[in-house]
């Protein structure tokens, strides 16, 4: 405990309550007892009381009378002056726990896997930022094992992405979304964007840069080129890192399967405006459907149950 803390608690010992500090701040910004009492809707002879009552606490006499009302002394002043401090406080901490209930101030946890968080979540955030401002999010972007762990560690407060065979479905509730549609993209001056009648055959010429093996994305690719008749590509580069994965095409003639919402944002000029374009082939590669998934009989706090309506609005509009 800090000194000034041993301080309060010693005069909250010895009988300071708030009434009087309240009315030690009316003295102060009126002068007179009465006018001070008539604001807090007491007698006046209860507030000289309470004042007798402050001097006794304090050990020290707080004002003086004369003719037209009370001074306060030194002390008084000084004791008036930390009142208003600690009252106006108080108020502040009203207000901000009245945010907390209303669900307009609050912590938000969110996990995504990366098509979903440019499509779904980043328009809720941006949103929710100019609305309701004192709301903090807190966004994790990873594979969905990595995302159910999280969530189930309680980390996350719920997430977009799949529910895999690591995670107990008892212990969580899922509100289907949709697939996840898939774009395979090169350079900007790939040769095969030269191509009239590009085909699948025709990519598997080139390097690939993919997910590390058993990956939802690689897999989605490898199933969706076997059943098509294609082999899965001969060399392929593997890594989990969307900016290396970009970095690589940019700087090669290698191919990429990624979301086609994050393809979309890097070759819009007016987002990101990427040096890369997407292939028009295999346009209806997808990945199996992703879900919400929250904890089964978690309790969301205000916020998060602000951001989940939100959400519900989004996925209406987008199914």
């Amino acid at each position: 405990m800090t000194n000034t803390a041993g301080k309060t608690a010693r005069l909250i010992q010895r009988g300071l309550r708030f009434s009087q500090l309240r009315l030690i701040v009316g003295i102060a910004d009126t002068g007179q007892i009465s006018t001070a009492a008539q604001q807090l809707g007491m007698t006046q002879p209860a507030a000289s009381r309470l004042l007798s009552e402050l001097e006794k606490t304090a050990d020290c006499k707080l004002y003086e009378r004369h003719p037209r009302g009370v001074t306060l002394t030194e002390a008084g002043v000084l004791l008036a002056a930390h009142a208003r401090t600690t009252l106006q406080e108080l108020d502040n901490a009203y207000d901000e726990i009245a945010l907390i209930n209303s669900g307009a101030r609050g912590v938000v946890r969110i996990g995504t896997v990366t098509g979903p968080g440019l499509e779904i979540i980043l328009p809720i955030v941006r949103e929710l930022r100019v609305t309701y401002p004192d709301i903090e999010f807190d966004v994790l972007v990873d594979t969905s094992d990595k995302l159910s762990e999280a969530l189930l560690s309680h980390d996350l407060d719920f997430y977009i992405g799949r529910l895999l065979g690591n995670t107990d479905p008892r212990s969580v509730t899922m509100r289907p979304i949709g697939p996840e549609p898939v774009a395979l993209v090169v350079r900007n001056d790939h040769p095969l964007l030269r191509k009239a009648d590009l085909s699948l055959e025709d990519c598997l010429a080139y390097d690939w840069v993919m997910q590390a093996p058993n990956g939802l994305m690689r897999s989605a690719t490898e199933h969706y080129l076997l059943e098509h008749g294609h082999k899965p590509p001969a060399r392929v580069l593997s890594t989990s890192s969307l900016l290396l994965t970009l970095g690589l095409v940019s700087d090669t003639n290698a191919i990429a399967p990624i979301a086609r919402s994050v393809a979309e944002l890097f070759i819009n000029p007016k987002q990101l405006g990427a040096n890369l374009k997407v292939l028009n082939v295999a346009n209806d590669m997808t990945v199996r459907a992703y879900s919400l998934v929250q904890r089964r009989g978690s309790d969301p706090s205000p916020a998060v149950r602000r951001v989940l309506q939100q959400l519900e609005i989004r996925l209406d509009q987008i199914s």
